[in-house]
């Protein structure tokens, strides 16, 4: 049973980012660049977020009780600010095309720092909620590391477009979505509000997403009835 739990729950969280690079990544080299290049750039986000987080402490000697509650909520509002900062960084060396690649090279990265301790767990040894914690929260972790990695794809091609036009209350927006998301996540015992209140805002930055990339509803029709020409053509020439 714990190996089932495992892969299911690693299908649900990384699945839907490894059909994206292997649809619109793996065939193209320069593309697989971009992206390592975007996972580093989380990666050294996470080092300065962590830096910060450490001098904090220190400064603070270590106290517990409520002083480290806040010093958590201030670290995930840093920690959020400076990937942003690093997604405007990303931006300014390259440009609006890589901007899916630098969000799913952000997404998969920012995945499996925060999923993979959790998923290597529900192999055992333990029975989940035996304590009267709820017995779902490795499939609720799953589910909103697939959000979280879904949700830096659209915020990377919102972003990108937004710096663009030069429109910064999209990079506002992009910011305070973040902000929204990752702190709900405070709300841990409330897995459902969690995620409901997650995968709305995924939808919502999904469909932006769409449309500043150039979709539209006559495109999307015709793609699910496989009658985009362009669309056919692309798949043929990638195999």
């Amino acid at each position: 049973m714990t190996a089932a739990v495992f892969f299911g729950c690693a299908f649900i969280a990384f699945g839907p980012a490894l059909a994206l690079y292997v649809f619109t990544i793996a065939t193209d080299p320069l593309r697989v660049i971009f992206l390592i290049a975007g996972a580093f750039f989380w990666l050294v986000s996470l080092l300065l977020s962590s830096v910060f987080w450490y001098l904090v402490r220190v400064i603070t000697d270590n106290k517990d009780g409520p002083i480290q509650k806040y010093l958590l909520i201030f670290g995930v509002l840093l920690s959020v600010c400076i990937q942003e900062l690093f997604r405007l960084a990303y931006y300014r060396l390259l440009n609006f095309s890589s901007s899916l690649v630098s969000g799913l090279g952000f997404g998969i990265m920012s995945g499996v720092f925060s999923f993979v301790n959790t998923l290597s767990n529900s192999l055992g040894p333990g029975t989940v909620g035996i304590h009267g914690d709820s017995p779902q929260f490795f499939l609720n972790s799953a589910f909103m590391t697939l959000v979280i990695i879904l949700l830096h794809v659209f915020w990377g091609i919102v972003f990108f477009d937004g710096c663009e036009k030069k429109k910064w209350y999209i990079l506002l927006t992009v910011l305070l979505t973040h902000l929204l998301v990752s702190t709900q996540t405070f709300l841990s015992p409330h897995y459902g509000v969690n995620l409901v209140s997650a995968y709305i805002i995924m939808v919502l930055m999904g469909i932006w997403a769409f449309f500043v990339a150039g979709g539209s509803c006559r495109s999307l029709k015709l793609c699910l009835l496989c009658q985009d020409k362009d669309f056919l053509l692309y798949n043929q020439r990638s195999r």
